[in-house]
């Protein structure tokens, strides 16, 4: 449970929603200081996922609520696996932020709609893959264009 909650990590109080996401970029900080990048870091975020559908969905049962705001290792893990594709530039780290946080607070389709049909720990993880995703094809666009 405490993996789901990020050893009950506490948001910053004026940006609540923003708070969560520090865990992964902490982590895929210290992962790319350390050599762990590109693909390695995807197939890392991989396991990540599947281990996280489990620890989502058991934090998720022992809390008692569906799809508490307080489990926040579907957002580290989508983090880190946007963060694994993009330049390690803080110009570039803080454009992921911007995108992938408006894909995860505005919910278009497809995310929506998976994440009104698909519940547990893999609706849990799923809505914040697909914002991944979608965060992916929005930074790439923008590095072809620019």
């Amino acid at each position: 449970m405490l993996l789901g909650l990020w050893f009950r990590q506490r948001s910053f109080s004026r940006c609540a929603g923003n708070g969560r996401y520090f865990g992964g970029f902490a982590l895929a900080f210290v992962l790319h200081l350390i050599g762990i990048g590109g693909w390695v870091l995807a197939l890392l975020c991989i396991a990540m996922f599947v281990w996280g559908i489990r620890i989502c969905g058991y934090t998720e049962k022992e809390l008692g609520i569906q799809d508490y705001g307080g489990i926040v290792w579907d957002e580290i893990v989508a983090m880190i696996l946007v963060l694994s594709f993009v330049p390690f530039r803080w110009s570039w780290w803080f454009a992921a932020f911007i995108v992938f946080r408006m894909f995860d607070m505005l919910k278009p389709w497809p995310i929506k709609w998976f994440d009104s049909r698909i519940h547990g720990g893999l609706g849990i993880m799923l809505d914040d893959l697909i914002a991944a995703l979608m965060t992916g094809l929005v930074l790439g666009l923008a590095s072809w264009i620019f």
